[in-house]
């Protein structure tokens, strides 16, 4: 796969006159093979695009829940050049695999070398939370030897001039942040997310996904009916965990995990096939 995948992808979903579902989950959590189905459980429940989270050490944009999931990898044994493998997994079954990850543990494995295995695999871009563009030089430029999408995050906070070098650094898609703090669930939609969009919008015209915060269908709803694309983490690794989910606590025994998995996915991925004031799911009109 390329970046071009991603433009693929958002088509299809225009296609079908919905938003794009795209879901989150850790590499290497609770360990490969169960992270392997926790995948696969993405995929069954009805997601278009998986973001794999490369576990680091200290990941200070994640809420608690992403947080100890991503420690429990490292713990696990998971390293660096094990995410390849499960990217080649989900581009197998057709879905757009892209890589969320710091910087730091790309910089640890070498820019070229991570963006040539990335693309190798079939990956077809990487989400960068704590790069900004003004430092993104070698990245940028590995990514586009490579054909990968480089996807910067924009945010409520984020000035004008700020969310035009963003976006026009960006392929693929543009991330914009709906609340501002760490990640995870929230009860409402921020109400500043559509505005953040609207200003994405007046300066690309690449798709706009958002993510923080969604827990719901109908969460997923609200979002899909002003943006391109509907991005959750923290609820699907919640549900992996169980409803008594404990931080650093693995998934559930007996497949248990991958079944709650899939159950909220198809959850989400019946919310952006309709719109907030259609509860009968038959879609926008």
């Amino acid at each position: 796969m390329t970046a071009a995948v991603l433009e693929q992808m958002f088509a299809r979903a225009r296609g079908e006159r919905r938003a794009a579902l795209v879901g989150y989950l850790p590499a290497g959590y609770p360990d490969l093979a169960g992270s392997a189905a926790l995948f696969d459980a993405l995929i069954d429940g009805g997601c278009d695009g998986i973001e794999i989270g490369l576990p680091f050490s200290d990941p200070v944009i994640d809420g608690p829940v992403v947080a100890s999931a991503q420690r429990a990898a490292l713990a696990a044994g998971f390293r660096t050049r094990d995410v390849f493998a499960l990217i080649e997994r989900i581009a197998a079954r057709g879905v757009v695999p892209v890589v969320m990850s710091y910087i730091n543990p790309v910089l640890a494995y070498g820019v070229d070398a991570f963006a040539r295995d990335l693309a190798q695999a079939g990956g077809a871009g990487m989400i960068t939370p704590d790069l900004i563009v003004d430092e993104a030089a070698p990245w940028l430029a590995a990514a586009g030897r490579h054909d990968l999408a480089p996807i910067f995050l924009v945010a409520p906070s984020s000035p004008t001039e700020r969310i035009a070098r963003t976006v026009a650094a960006c392929r693929g898609f543009v991330y914009a942040a709906a609340v501002m703090g760490t990640t995870g669930v929230r009860d409402t939609v921020s109400t500043g997310t559509p505005a953040l969009v609207a200003r994405c919008r007046e300066r690309t015209t690449l798709p706009i996904g958002v993510g923080l915060g969604v827990r719901t269908g109908e969460q997923a709803a609200q979002i899909a009916s002003f943006a391109d694309a509907v991005i959750v983490g923290s609820a699907l690794v919640a549900a992996a965990s169980g409803p008594n989910h404990v931080p650093g606590t693995v998934p559930r025994g007996d497949h248990a995990g991958a079944r709650a998995v899939a159950a909220l996915a198809g959850e989400l991925a019946a919310g952006v096939r309709r719109s907030p004031a259609d509860p009968s799911g038959s879609g926008a009109s």
